[in-house]
């Protein structure tokens, strides 16, 4: 377990793991972001510092530290061969989800996710994930998705983990672009200014177990509630 744990990760399985986080996998991620449209609409963020602020606070204190959590679980519980757990883990996931939206962003993704890699890379733990969560009628969670492939695929958690993170926050920057509007170059620097919270977020992760989920970032969770009854919007959270 250290080895798969700490070790090397090859070429081809590296392009693999950009290429499931990259934009251009079919997730529908473009179409989330997580609660920001509305914290933009209701004028709490209006700039680049309250982009990084609101994102910040989600790594250290809400839903984006339980999905590192819960990444790293399901990880260990592939690479270890724990199915059994891998499914508990994987229901805990679906149901840790503060609203009905929060809930669509993690299962909508995760399925388009578990479809694609079985069509195009496919992996018996993969199959034994949909049959399993099918007979439980779990909803496939986005990070146990990606957790359980990146394992089987031979890369390291802890490079798995962050680029996991990195591309969920880049995700909901790219919102911020939009929605504000940033300029790309400003997308760019709130990027690069959340690099040290992105590490940090994944570096306590990977010493964290699930007794240790929680949140208490409530306004990333009151965003989410008010974008369900929001009168214009472009995004599905």
């Amino acid at each position: 377990m250290k080895n798969a744990e700490h070790g090397r990760v090859a070429p081809r399985s590296l392009i693999r793991l950009q290429h499931w986080l990259s934009p251009v996998f079919p997730t529908g991620a473009y179409s989330y972001s997580h609660g920001l449209e509305w914290a933009i609409e209701s004028n709490q963020i209006h700039d680049r510092a309250g982009v990084v602020d609101w994102l910040d606070a989600d790594l250290r204190f809400g839903s984006a530290r339980n999905d590192a959590i819960f990444f790293v679980e399901a990880w260990r519980c592939a690479a270890g061969g724990d199915h059994a757990r891998l499914l508990e883990t994987a229901e805990l996931a679906a149901a840790c989800r503060a609203t009905s939206e929060f809930a669509l962003e993690a299962s909508q993704q995760g399925a388009s996710c578990l479809a694609t890699l079985r069509e195009v890379w496919r992996d018996p733990a993969i199959d034994a994930l949909l049959e399993g969560l099918r007979q439980r009628r779990i909803p496939p969670a986005l990070p146990i998705v990606i957790a359980v492939r990146s394992a089987t695929e031979g890369v390291p958690v802890g490079t798995a983990l962050c680029a996991f993170v990195y591309a969920s926050v880049s995700n909901i920057v790219t919102a911020s672009v939009r929605l504000i509007p940033l300029g790309q170059t400003d997308g760019q620097r709130a990027l690069a200014e959340l690099e040290r919270s992105i590490l940090d977020a994944s570096e306590r992760a990977l010493t964290a177990c699930i007794d240790d989920l929680g949140s208490a970032a409530l306004m990333v969770d009151f965003a989410s509630m008010l974008h369900e009854t929001q009168y214009t919007r472009l995004f599905r959270s």
